[in-house]
């Protein structure tokens, strides 16, 4: 079954225009930029995503950490570190509930034209992240907020690897995309905070969720329902390829199955809150050429299988070749910056075509499990399993 959505004290929502974003940003001058980052038993890491925000060529003035249901040193480790941190109390609704408790009180310090880099607190970001940013928050005012673009840690194998490649060739769709993000990541974003008041006025009427919170406790994907939220709102979010992210990879096989479930069960039930409109429909069609893609491949490895036992496969001749070298070589261009490794790995492609057998079953688990309602729990990482 659904878990039932939380509860939380009422607010007066603003009527919040629905179409796009006028051309017109908040109140001019030098905006404060506060760093929040949630962290539930990150002792291990937290001391370089600490150092990775103070490195910022452009300063935040404080750093926050939210402790969130800590049992480690991660608060310690926090004030030794010179940030303020706040420690989550009664807390059972994960990253987003952390977050709700302290951003609604936060941003009634901040200004029109304040913001906030929002953080996992195991994922470090590059020196230009708040600069690039803040340029494109200062030429595009009708953006309302800017989103990292993540590239895996080292570590943890041919799995690693695997993750590693399939980031790297997200980043370039993005680019190619023209830093147009379908997803604020979780791991780093900068929002405006008369955006995020916005989205917390406008919960419980224009958006789904409890009125006064910024995150909707009841989704499972915050980042990806936080995306929606703000393009419902009016507003336009982007993913410069500057603003990188070294987040964590998933260290074993059953720790990435849930991953990824959590995340297509997560967009899923995302779409299905939020209904087919203008802003869900590029969402809904990717989904849907997704799925058919599965099907596609099923068919295509059904009637290999069948073409073999009968005795009638052969192998490709002549010109038939050329289709599948293209295959080749656009997989291996595609991880290139990533090193000599990274291109020896997609060449065989066995390797990802297993990679992307796992991401199938797992697209259709989600669908499967939302079909019959079955619930769905978070996965957090310990430091030692990292």
């Amino acid at each position: 079954m659904e878990q039932p959505r939380p509860k939380a004290p009422a607010s007066q929502p603003r009527q919040v225009p629905d179409g796009p974003r006028a051309a017109q940003g908040p109140a001019a001058g030098p905006p404060t930029i506060v760093a929040v980052l949630t962290a539930h038993n990150e002792e291990f890491r937290l001391p370089a995503v600490i150092a990775s925000v103070k490195a910022q060529h452009r300063p935040v003035s404080r750093i926050i950490v939210i402790a969130d249901r800590c049992t480690d040193r991660t608060a310690d480790i926090a004030r030794r570190h010179g940030c303020h941190v706040i420690e989550t109390v009664g807390n059972k609704n994960l990253k987003a509930g952390a977050l709700n408790q302290v951003l609604p009180e936060l941003l009634d310090t901040l200004g029109e034209a304040d913001l906030l880099l929002l953080m996992d607190a195991d994922s470090t970001i590059c020196p230009e992240f708040t600069t690039v940013a803040l340029h494109y928050l200062h030429t595009r005012p009708g953006t309302g907020a800017i989103g990292g673009v993540f590239y895996g840690q080292k570590g943890a194998g041919l799995l690693g690897a695997l993750q590693r490649n399939e980031y790297a060739r997200y980043a370039r769709e993005v680019a190619r995309r023209k830093a147009r993000a379908t997803v604020l990541t979780g791991t780093a974003s900068i929002f405006r905070a008369c955006v995020l008041r916005e989205v917390a006025a406008a919960r419980g009427t224009r958006l789904p969720g409890p009125p006064g919170c910024v995150y909707d406790p009841g989704a499972l994907t915050e980042d990806n329902e936080i995306t929606l939220a703000i393009k419902r709102l009016g507003w336009g979010t982007l993913s410069p390829c500057s603003c990188t992210v070294v987040t964590e990879i998933m260290p074993t096989w059953k720790d990435f199955v849930r991953q990824r479930l959590r995340w297509q069960r997560g967009a899923l039930e995302n779409l299905r809150t939020y209904g087919m409109t203008g802003i869900t429909l590029p969402y809904v069609a990717k989904q849907c050429a997704m799925y058919f893609g599965i099907l596609a491949v099923s068919l295509m490895l059904f009637t290999s299988a069948l073409f073999a036992y009968l005795g009638l496969y052969t192998a490709p001749r002549g010109w038939l070749w050329i289709p599948l070298a293209i295959f080749i070589a656009e997989r291996i261009w595609t991880v290139r910056r990533q090193g000599i490794a990274a291109m020896l790995l997609a060449a065989p492609l066995v390797f990802e075509f297993a990679y992307d057998g796992v991401q199938q079953w797992v697209y259709l688990r989600a669908a499967t499990d939302i079909m019959r309602r079955k619930n769905h729990q978070w996965h957090h990482l310990t430091g030692e399993e990292k």
